[in-house]
């Protein structure tokens, strides 16, 4: 892993947008109608409020950050992704809004999808971004083709595994960065209603685990955040314990960025070429080497 270290972990902040009175919006409160005020507010309170505590902590902390960015949202609030590309956050790109599946398009239709958030986030950043993670993990049978075609050369979608893994396409092959379920405050704060306190002991007893199995295998631990639920004031507090937790590990562990974690994978692979992953309908259980590579082969 990057630093010659067992683990590398990295700290994901999902910063989304949902456009007002259409479309999909993540239902925090039951019930609601369109155009749906309360569930808009309370997503928009993490672009407004929540990401700037969100960046205050990981300043705090010294800790990097990877964006999961809407490209709707470099152009809404232009001045939040700016201040996170000051702090030397990476960019990746999430999609145009979480309004929208891109899975359930037609390939021409998710094509032009891919293509505009990818221009749109390079032109209001200047940083044409090489991960990608599809609003709510949705994917078609030819994403990972379009998205190795736009040039990407990692993808966050497939939370399969604790190693990086190589999956075919048409034209080449894109990587699998480990992305988590589980470490997910969406997941397991809005979904299986796991309060702010167990979450922040999730994080840490992951990652105290996940340490020790490092010594043997070359392994990845993703943190996945979203600004309008992690930047409440009370669970902000919580997830501040856990991530101090892992940031006083810094001298055993590599905290770095998924971007990161596919350029040295990438360039391992690049010495020592293995075969691609099959498709996910072909997918099967890989054996893994010790050591510093953690490179899973078939």
């Amino acid at each position: 892993m990057p630093g010659g270290r067992g683990l590398a972990v990295y700290v994901a902040l999902n910063l989304e947008q949902y456009s007002f009175g259409e479309g999909i919006v993540e239902a925090l409160v039951p019930g609601g109608h369109s155009p749906d005020v309360a569930n808009f507010s309370w997503l928009e309170y993490g672009n407004r409020v929540g990401a700037w505590r969100l960046r205050d902590l990981f300043r705090e902390l010294s800790l990097p950050c990877t964006l999961l960015l809407n490209s709707a949202v470099a152009e809404h609030c232009p001045d939040l992704v700016a201040a996170f590309a000051a702090d030397d956050a990476e960019i990746a790109a999430h999609g145009r809004t979480n309004s929208e599946r891109q899975g359930e398009l037609p390939e021409h239709d998710e094509c032009a999808l891919i293509l505009d958030a990818t221009e749109t986030i390079a032109r209001c950043t200047g940083v044409r971004p090489k991960g990608w993670l599809g609003p709510w993990i949705s994917e078609s049978h030819v994403t990972p083709d379009l998205l190795h075609e736009a040039g990407y050369s990692y993808v966050l979608d497939w939370c399969a595994d604790d190693q990086p893994v190589w999956m075919s396409t048409r034209r080449g092959r894109i990587l699998s960065v480990p992305y988590p379920q589980e470490l997910n405050d969406s997941s397991a704060i809005i979904g299986r209603f796991v309060s702010p306190s167990d979450f922040a002991d999730m994080i840490v007893d992951n990652f105290d685990e996940i340490v020790e199995q490092s010594q043997e295998q070359s392994l990845v631990m993703g943190i996945a955040l979203h600004a309008h639920c992690i930047g409440q004031p009370f669970r902000l507090r919580q997830l501040r314990r856990a991530l101090a937790h892992i940031a006083s590990a810094r001298e055993r562990v590599c905290l770095t960025t998924a971007g990161a974690i596919a350029a040295h994978y990438a360039g391992l692979s690049e010495t020592e070429p293995g075969p691609a992953i099959p498709r996910v309908e072909k997918l099967r259980p890989v054996p893994r080497t010790a050591g510093t590579e953690g490179i899973a082969r078939t």
